[in-house]
């Protein structure tokens, strides 16, 4: 795609032909006879135009590719999904919704994609032995670039029209993979994984297991965030999973919480709670303490740091840096029994790892079974009940116990 200027295109007379012309993005534009009014009116509406599309390419329906339409919907995308500037998880799923369409229609005009094309990329990615629900993920990102398009008077409203009208996969109505929901983690197996982990990552384990808070609402958690007058105090992140859809999330930690974080409380006010750093510092610690060479011999402590290092530690813990620690643990906590071919070693590492998120759903079952629904759904942070059970498991016991009184 052309570089994009800050520039306003200028209008310009053609020398060949007389006419009026201005050049957006590459392509020129011919306006009729240069000097008119009605060149000069047809100019301003082009300028409006590629100002509205973020002063990108003016493209017309005949020569719109899908790849070109998949190159400027990236370019929106990239700016538009952000929170707090920075990119959000959601540019990777339209990066593989794009890479999906791009393999195999990149070429073909993007008004000619039609309902078959669509169902044929359906096809496509099940033979890949990829899950249902992951297909359906990549579809609607395809869909929601043809609305944007159609926004954008990219394609004519027609084409949206025809793709809407295929469904998703349908659960038990395909050959695609169905994914076990995320359930609820065994509280043996979390117990049995908190002495391999790093002390401020464990921290992070009981934290949420006790609150039910999302991973990313304890990554961020500041001390600044946090009002600690009443007897519980109340945690307010100042960016969270719903923030886009001007909700507010207050979390409410009571006193076995309160000892956790009290600790993490003690830095400045705008630092993170939760640091690498803290955890590299203590191993680092460790290490020194262990040490048998006499200082006096070898390296000294920070004498043999890399000055440019490739790899940084980071302010705050994220997805993928908490998720790995946590794995690795339940690795080290459930070691594979010997004598057990690949196949059976990964069938066996799967059976014990478990992942941050379902704390969130043991935390809403147990809050479910103790004080109800809508206690799991107020401390959850859910605008509906519906999506509360999603999270927190019914009580098969209370169904047991109704169905025993009943008869």
């Amino acid at each position: 795609m052309p570089k994009l200027g800050s520039r306003v295109p200028k209008y310009r007379r053609h020398k060949a032909s007389g006419q009026a012309v201005v050049t957006i993005a590459g392509h020129d534009h011919y306006l009729g006879k240069y000097g008119t009014k009605a060149s000069r009116e047809e100019y301003g509406r082009l300028v409006k135009e590629w100002e509205a599309g973020d002063r990108g390419a003016i493209v017309r329906t005949s020569d719109l590719t899908i790849a070109e339409l998949c190159r400027a919907y990236w370019r929106f995308a990239h700016g538009y999904y952000r929170k707090d500037g920075v990119p959000t998880g959601q540019l990777s799923c339209i990066r593989n919704g794009l890479r999906a369409i791009r393999r195999t229609y990149g070429r073909v005009q993007a008004a000619d994609f039609g309902p078959l094309a669509l169902k044929a990329l359906q096809r496509e990615l099940v033979e890949m032995g990829l899950s249902r629900s992951y297909i359906n993920q990549n579809v609607g990102v395809v869909k929601r670039m043809f609305r944007w398009a159609v926004s954008e008077e990219m394609i004519p409203p027609a084409v949206l029209h025809a793709l809407d009208s295929v469904p998703g996969l349908r659960n038990g109505r395909t050959a695609a993979i169905e994914r076990a929901p995320v359930a609820p983690v065994d509280a043996s197996l979390v117990d049995a994984t908190l002495p391999h982990l790093p002390a401020t990552v464990a921290d992070m384990v009981r934290l949420q297991r006790l609150t039910g808070m999302r991973p990313g609402e304890v990554f961020v958690m500041r001390p600044c965030d946090i009002d600690r007058a009443g007897e519980v105090w109340t945690y307010t992140p100042h960016s969270h999973k719903t923030q886009h859809h001007g909700r507010q999330r207050v979390v409410f930690i009571g006193p076995q919480a309160q000892k956790i974080l009290r600790p993490y409380l003690l830095r400045g006010k705008d630092d993170y709670c939760f640091t690498p750093a803290d955890t590299v510092r203590k191993l680092r610690d460790a290490r020194h303490a262990a040490r048998k060479t006499p200082l006096s011999c070898g390296n000294k402590p920070g004498t043999n740091r890399r000055k440019k290092p490739k790899r940084t530690i980071g302010a705050r813990y994220n997805k993928d840096s908490y998720g790995t620690a946590i794995r690795r643990a339940t690795d080290a906590a459930f070691p594979p029994p010997e004598g057990l071919d690949d196949d059976a070693v990964k069938a066996w590492r799967l059976q014990h790892r478990w992942g941050p998120n379902q704390l969130r759903h043991t935390a809403a079952t147990e809050i479910r079974r103790q004080f109800g629904l809508e206690a799991a759904q107020v401390a959850l942070g859910h605008s509906k009940a519906d999506v509360t059970q999603i999270y927190a498991e019914r009580d098969s016991a209370l169904a047991a116990r109704v169905a025993r009184e009943v008869g």
